[in-house]
């Protein structure tokens, strides 16, 4: 590998998304930059997701052999952890099989990356994905809130070496939040430990929230719990949390909750 012509790894999670996942690799296919690869994993769908991956030698498929924990995050968290430490990568960029990229994300990331040498983590924006348009999705952070923007796992990109020292710190802290998803756990890790947190603010991911997203209603019982347990989660790197005024509503909304 010579230093420009980094090689890049795109890790697709997959389960029972058959009529979307071609799609997010054939956008993975059709980059400007070219040196890549491309590993799926998919966790015991009983679709037929796996017809519907084509044959491509940039491309490497696994299939989950192992017993699932039926707990969302954490089988996502698994497969995500198993391609990484299959990949091949300098640079790591995750990908849900029913969302995809834009054609030049991966050239704009690498170019990011070759310019920002500290950089070790990158976020991009994302674009709302429906059948007839794609509007640029709107971005709001909550004031109150002792973390910025963390876009959705599949508008993050980052340095192998990152993540691997992410694993060593998440360790202890593994199973303890079964809402807390591996995309929310890598960005707080990146932004208040690493504190080499970076965003392009251009929609180069789109996005449809589908599946497990769908049962997070904004404002709903489960989001309350989630972003409970994201504060709690993130109290291990930051006291900031625990002296928000986000924590403090977020902890007395979810005990009238109960």
């Amino acid at each position: 590998m010579t230093k420009n012509n980094i090689l890049v790894s795109v890790l697709i999670i997959n389960y029972n998304n058959a009529s979307l996942i071609k799609r997010a690799i054939r956008s993975c296919l059709m980059q400007t930059y070219k040196n890549i690869e491309i590993l799926v994993y998919d966790d015991k769908s009983t679709d037929n997701s796996k017809n519907n991956i084509p044959k491509n030698n940039k491309i490497r498929f696994f299939q989950n052999k192992k017993i699932k924990l039926k707990v969302a995050a954490f089988d996502a968290f698994n497969g995500y952890k198993f391609l990484i430490k299959k990949s091949n990568g300098k640079i790591l960029c995750l990908l849900d099989s029913d969302d995809y990229f834009h054609k030049s994300k991966i050239k704009k990331i690498v170019n990011f990356f070759k310019k920002n040498k500290n950089t070790k983590f990158l976020q991009n924006y994302t674009a709302l994905s429906n059948c007839k348009k794609k509007n640029k999705q709107n971005i709001k952070n909550n004031y109150f809130s002792p973390w910025p923007y963390f876009a959705p796992e599949s508008c993050l990109s980052f340095k192998k070496s990152l993540v691997m020292q992410f694993f060593n710190i998440n360790r202890p802290h593994e199973i303890s939040y079964p809402f807390v998803w591996f995309g929310f756990r890598l960005c707080a890790y990146s932004f208040f430990v690493e504190k080499k947190f970076s965003t392009i603010r251009e929609p180069l991911t789109f996005y449809k929230s589908i599946g497990e997203s769908k049962k997070y209603t904004f404002l709903g019982k489960k989001w309350w719990n989630r972003r409970s347990q994201s504060h709690s989660y993130l109290k291990n790197f930051s006291n900031s949390s625990r002296f928000s005024f986000d924590y403090m509503i977020t902890n007395c909304i979810n005990f009238f909750l109960k």
